[in-house]
């Protein structure tokens, strides 16, 4: 059994997640392969861009299906989370549904920048021990366009002219829209607890 395997869907961050995993001291085996990633004892599913490529890659290699079945712990990063959800209205894409919600474009405002870029204050919604080490208020580097506003899964939220869900977790699966690999000490923090989560 794998420790942890990164899904290769395409994302372009896998390489840098995998490279904040190696300084936790932990290898990640990165794969498209069903029979790997059901061996695994974790799985994280990276993601830069847009859901539409995640999701035809996972689909193309019947890991749709598979992760819609798993109950291995899974975080999603980033288009990783996005896809985690019932659609994007990113090219309204359907997503895996293993949580409830649409993701939806950040709306434009005067003097709000999109894509939502740089670093932002994280709020809590919710206790998990996927917080466990991590400050009320605390900053995390996020970017993107299109977020989950209202989740009743969020555990962290953020503010970006409205606020929406910087991190979620529901029984197995857990999902963050910042990208914990350019966090500095608070992504390593976020990764370390993933690493030790043992959702009930």
């Amino acid at each position: 059994m794998s420790a942890l395997v990164m899904i290769d869907a395409g994302g372009a961050n896998l390489g840098s997640v995998c490279a904040a995993f190696a300084r936790l001291g932990i290898e990640p085996e990165v794969s498209r392969d069903p029979a790997r990633i059901a061996a695994a004892a974790k799985l994280v599913l990276p993601g830069v861009g847009a859901a539409a490529p995640v999701m035809r890659t996972l689909r193309e290699h019947g890991l749709d299906a598979q992760l819609r079945e798993s109950n291995t712990p899974l975080l999603g990063i980033c288009i990783g989370m996005q896809v985690l959800f019932n659609r994007s209205e990113e090219g309204d894409v359907e997503g895996l549904g293993l949580l409830a919600g649409d993701v939806c474009k950040l709306p434009a405002s005067p003097g709000l920048r999109l894509p939502h870029m740089g670093w932002n204050h994280l709020q809590r919604r919710r206790p998990s021990p996927l917080l466990e080490g991590i400050a009320d208020g605390a900053q995390a580097y996020f970017v993107h366009s299109y977020a989950v506003v209202g989740s009743s899964d969020a555990i962290l939220e953020t503010t970006h002219g409205s606020g929406f869900a910087a991190a979620v977790a529901r029984g197995t699966v857990a999902g963050v829209q910042f990208h914990p690999e350019r966090s500095a000490a608070l992504g390593a923090r976020f990764l370390k607890n993933f690493l030790d989560w043992q959702p009930a």
